[in-house]
């Protein structure tokens, strides 16, 4: 959206015509690559541009997918990326960077204003590359994000410890694998929606997230929602949209 405003300002400046302008919006609301239609719209119609899903995709598509967003002055996220594509792209790509906990590329064309509070609480240490991806995902989504790992229900006293850190959250994020259960004691403990993320971390009867994943889906906790086995990507997206909401409710209750 400020993409096509800012393409609108200039043909009212006269700083370009209105070939120049019909050129820049020619591929909208999406560019064909042949192999993909690039979504230019998405951050338009939902506030966020389209997300690149790295498996399954060659490094020329991607560079390609990439090119097309950047040449819209759109920010760059790309989702279960392997270190050696990204020592492939980054020469092609100025301060493009590879969070490798999270297998996330990230590149900035634009600032992105952090808002409101999102909180990412792993149970284990083994749970923080998911985690990760969940915050790295809402930071760049435009959240605020507070990070709280290594809290799980084994050593309870230490979740415990960060209540007040929980209470400030817009929305929560749990990752946790084993039996799954610290989705239901933070459900009890916050007046904010809680979106837990089942991992595959565990020990053979965890059934690489099945059990975790049931125990999720299963919870006393009214306030908690379940995404997909590993998917921090899924929580950290849908965390950020709760979180702008509330913010956006109380910058128009504010005025």
């Amino acid at each position: 959206m400020m993409e096509i405003e800012n393409i609108l300002k200039k043909v009212k400046s006269g700083s370009i015509d209105i070939k120049d302008a019909l050129d820049l919006l020619k591929d909208m609301p999406f560019e064909d690559l042949g192999f993909a239609k690039v979504d230019h719209h998405r951050k338009l119609r939902t506030g966020v541009p389209e997300v690149i899903y790295c498996p399954g995709k060659t490094s020329d598509q991607i560079e390609m997918i990439m090119t097309s967003m950047v040449s819209k002055g759109s920010n760059v996220l790309a989702s279960r990326a392997s270190p050696e594509l990204y020592d492939t792209l980054k020469s092609n790509f100025q301060n493009l960077e590879y969070h490798k906990n999270a297998r996330l590329m990230t590149l900035k064309i634009n600032e992105v204003k952090l808002k409101g509070m999102v909180s990412v609480v792993s149970a284990g240490t083994a749970d923080i590359p998911i985690a990760e991806e969940a915050a790295i995902t809402a930071e760049m989504t435009g959240s605020t994000v507070q990070r709280i790992y290594d809290v799980g229900v084994a050593g309870i006293h230490r979740l415990l410890s960060t209540r007040k850190k929980l209470e400030q959250s817009n929305a929560v994020v749990v990752v946790a694998g084993m039996e799954g259960a610290l989705g239901s004691v933070i459900g009890g403990l916050v007046s904010c929606p809680v979106i837990a993320v089942p991992t595959s971390v565990g020990y053979g009867a965890s059934l690489n997230g099945i059990a975790a994943l049931l125990a999720m889906l299963n919870s006393c906790a009214p306030n908690v929602t379940v995404v997909n086995i590993d998917n921090g990507f899924g929580a950290g997206y849908s965390a950020s949209l709760i979180n702008r909401q509330i913010v956006l409710a109380e910058n128009l209750e504010a005025k």
